[in-house]
């Protein structure tokens, strides 16, 4: 039983870090309906400006304490990666917002591959391993805790907690719901459409970053193909929980990690990968919008 739940903490702190890259995923789509497949790029990015705030406050800052460390990092990557996907935005996914609907996935995979190779030439293809930044453990009932385990779940749910008050309360979230339900009737009432999903774009980064900084700080290494596997398994949780919903993209983010950490621990690591997307195909079956997800109406 001990073994059991010990699992159960590792999946849902692998889960948390999926649950926010997914975010990015839902509300990219939720708004415009694309599917931005350079977010787990960004999601890397947001892990190389992390490395690069740690290396350097090492260097010149040495004996700088970890919880200030580790805030300057997340700003950083936050600023990176917002940077990044707002320009991707106005220049890759903006001109082609009218086209027919392949336009835009072709684009999306052309800045993904952009964005990859980009880091691979500035920052080499190796391994970048950085030393521990949290390395207290604690011992509850026979159930092994980490402190990053502990900061990496605490910090997902107060994030999710303040983007549903963003979006459900504030004036931005109105705008967002507003562009969702209808660009057009949104932009003929005085919402501006363009910034708007700008905004959106920089929110999803945001959170991306976060995630890529959480990421490092757990698994103490980052490489220029980080982007891919958590990217494609956070898509896989958003549309797992149902895309376009915020506590859906945490949902199936949590469900994914589960998923992985259990199938890991009682079968063969190597088909793990292989359950988490049966799953998923079973769940669409007998519920395609996903487990939050409401159905699609076509307007008319």
């Amino acid at each position: 039983m001990e073994y059991f739940i010990q699992q159960l903490v590792n999946g849902l702190t692998l889960g948390s870090i999926y649950g926010m890259i997914a975010i990015g995923y839902t509300m990219v789509y939720g708004i415009i309906g694309m599917i931005n497949f350079a977010h787990g790029d960004i999601f890397m990015l947001g892990g190389f400006a992390a490395l690069i705030v740690f290396l350097l406050l090492t260097t010149f800052m040495a004996g700088v304490p970890v919880v200030l460390a580790l805030l300057l990092m997340m700003i950083v990557g936050m600023l990176t990666a917002a940077l990044w996907n707002w320009t991707i935005e106005r220049v890759a996914y903006r001109p082609l917002r009218g086209s027919f609907r392949l336009a835009p996935l072709i684009t999306a995979i052309g800045m993904s591959i952009v964005l990859s190779n980009f880091i691979q030439v500035t920052q080499g293809p190796r391994n970048k391993p950085i030393p521990p930044l949290v390395s207290s453990v604690y011992d509850l009932f026979g159930i092994t805790v980490s402190l990053k385990q502990i900061i990496i779940v605490v910090i997902t749910a107060i994030l999710l907690s303040v983007f549903w008050y963003i979006v459900n309360r504030t004036p931005l979230g109105r705008a967002q719901r507003a562009t969702e339900q209808d660009s057009k009737m949104a932009a003929l009432l005085g919402v501006d459409v363009d910034r708007t999903i700008s905004v959106t774009f920089i929110m999803g980064a945001a959170l991306a970053a976060v995630a890529g900084t959480l990421y490092l700080m757990y698994y103490g290494v980052v490489v220029f193909t980080d982007g891919f596997a958590p990217g494609v398994k956070a898509f896989t949780a958003a549309v797992l929980g149902g895309i376009g919903s915020l506590p859906g993209a945490v949902l199936g983010g949590l469900l994914i990690g589960l998923i992985e950490s259990l199938w890991s621990a009682y079968f063969t690591i190597d088909y793990k990968d292989v359950a988490t997307f049966s799953i998923l195909a079973i769940v669409l079956i007998f519920k395609p919008s996903g487990i939050l997800g409401r159905p699609e109406v076509e307007k008319v």
